[in-house]
């Protein structure tokens, strides 16, 4: 069965719905291992509680870059991972692990790329920058990761549109139904094989 990895660095409500969906059989696929870079997140108590591993992997643990780099590569194939998942993991990816991976891993982000990416755009600055900007709709993107912050190609967009009299917190709570419900349904597709899972030689 296909086995999916999660990176998430705080609530991972994204990556549950797709815990809830294999287990389900809405998505034919295994929940396998979760990392996190944060030991208190909300990723690895749910993973907990669906019998999952589940490891905290970080910088303060792992200072060196490269040996950081290594030990989630080493980790995820270990559990014969074939695609990962970003659901809100905020470090940057390590250059063996998005060869090792590159065209099998996915990000999902609060907005219609390329509006209000790249670094530093997550959570609530992704909301308060749609409403900033006095936009009329925003949405949610799902991506293949490359080394550049949500850079790579889109697969799924989905738009939900900004009421006038929405603040940060409404848009996102109103965005993040969207996130559950795209991110679900793009598994399922790469997990079917509508959507190819593939792997870029180096």
């Amino acid at each position: 069965m296909f086995r999916i990895a999660f990176f998430a660095s705080h609530r991972g409500t994204n990556m549950q719905a797709v815990i809830d969906a294999c287990r389900e059989g809405r998505i034919h696929a295994q929940p396998v291992v979760v990392i996190s870079n944060n030991r208190l997140s909300g990723a690895l108590k749910r993973a907990k509680a669906a019998g999952i591993a589940g490891y905290h992997i970080n910088s303060k643990i792992h200072p060196d870059p490269a040996h950081l780099d290594t030990t989630i590569l080493h980790t995820l194939e270990q559990h014969e991972v074939d695609m990962v998942v970003l659901t809100g993991y905020l470090k940057k990816i390590g250059p063996k692990t998005l060869m090792a991976y590159r065209g099998r891993m996915i990000n999902i982000h609060p907005s219609l790329l390329p509006r209000h990416g790249g670094q530093g755009m997550y959570g609530l600055r992704v909301h308060e920058a749609v409403l900033a900007a006095g936009e009329s709709a925003t949405g949610v993107t799902i991506h293949r990761v490359e080394a550049e912050y949500d850079k790579g190609m889109v697969l799924a967009q989905r738009t939900v549109p900004v009421k006038p009299d929405d603040t940060a917190e409404s848009l996102a709570g109103r965005v993040l139904v969207s996130e559950h419900a795209l991110l679900v349904e793009t598994v399922g597709k790469i997990a079917r094989g509508e959507i190819p899972a593939y792997h870029v030689p180096q």
